[in-house]
Order: C-alpha cells, then structure tokens, then sequence
C-alpha cells in the first residue's frame, strides 16, 4: 500500500558540496540516500519531498563533514499479507509468473494460478490451461493477494513476495470479465415455462 510517512535521519555534506546553496544540498542528499531504501518498518521509501534541516549540523574530529539531520516526508510503498495487489505480468518461467505490482516483483507459483492443469509454452512466453485454455503471457494484467513475503531490507528489489490468484475475484483481468458477464448474462426461459404463455 502506498502512503506518505515523514522521518527524521542525519546526512553526511562533504566541505565540497558547501559551495552549494545550503537547502539544494540537504534536498539532493535526502534524495540520493534514502530514495529506493526501505526503512525498519518495512517502508519502501519511492519519492522524498519536504526536507529541511533540523537544528545545526555537527562536525566530527578528523572528518571534514557536516553531519545535518533533516526532516522529510516520503511517498512509501509497503507490501502487506493478504493485500490485494494489481500488476502486470513481467516474466513467465517454467515454475510460474512474475508480476510488477508498483515498485516490487512478486511471484504466482504455476499452482496458484488457476484452478486447471497448466501447460507452459516457453517459447511463446505463454502458461495455458488445459480444459479452460486461458492463458497468461507478458504484459497480461492481474489482481493477485500477498500470500507469503520474505522482504530483503538491504535490497528491496531482491525480496521474496508470493501471490495467489485462486481465490474469488482475482486473476486475470480478462478472466474475471469473462466470470462476472457469465453470472450476470440473461438467462433464456425453460421450454415448458414457454408452453404454458401460449
């Protein structure tokens, strides 16, 4: 889920960046240090906006630099179990999908894809079912839930997140059309219900 967060954390402004306007530096480094990073709460922080130093900044012995500790707040993303998520499909591999759901991959195992014997055609990027015939390929769009996450705090791009897509209303976009105009389709009258207007 996406959401705005504000933090407070210390940057290091080397004696070379001091030539530089003051409130550039600060906005540049904010940007640069925890922009792609995800914090102890497992918040991927995407965008940071907003930062201002706080007090003054505080110089070591023996190193040149100014250590300034800033406020901001940052646009995060932060995967949650049994959320539902909306991506496209990225890869297709021979033990299921990778779907890009906003700035994370995460992986629908071949079992968790639908409720039929799955065939995978690697050539054509392609996993078909055998009795429905649906298939899944690259670029396809799906609604899926976070059933299993393992999150890499040092590398969020390297975390483990499973997703189903065998529950009610997930799948397949295309599915879940083709699903919803079955149940709601007109239904034609019984013959003897026919005979008996007559």
């Amino acid at each position: 889920m996406y959401r705005i967060i504000e933090k407070e954390e210390t940057i290091r402004i080397t004696p070379d960046l001091l030539k530089e306007e003051f409130s550039e530096v600060v906005k540049k480094l904010a940007r640069t240090n925890f922009e792609g990073t995800m914090d102890g709460e497992r918040n991927l922080m995407i965008y940071i906006m907003n930062v201002e130093p706080v007090g003054e900044g505080k110089i070591v012995h023996g190193d040149g630099a100014i250590y300034q500790k800033i406020r901001f707040r940052a646009l995060a993303f932060q995967p949650l179990m049994y959320e539902l998520v909306e991506g496209h499909v990225v890869e297709i591999t021979r033990f299921g999908a990778f779907i890009r759901f906003g700035p994370l991959d995460g992986l629908i195992h071949i079992s968790q894809i639908m409720d039929d014997h799955i065939d995978v055609d690697l050539n054509n990027q392609r996993l078909i079912g055998k009795e429905s015939k649906r298939d899944l390929k690259q670029g396809d769009w799906v609604r899926a839930r976070i059933v299993s996450m393992s999150i890499n705090q040092k590398s969020p791009r390297e975390s483990r997140i499973g997703l189903t897509m065998r529950q009610g209303g997930l799948g397949k976009f295309e599915w879940l059309d083709e699903d919803y105009n079955k149940r709601h389709a007109p239904r034609e009258e019984e013959p003897e219900k026919k005979k008996k207007k007559k």
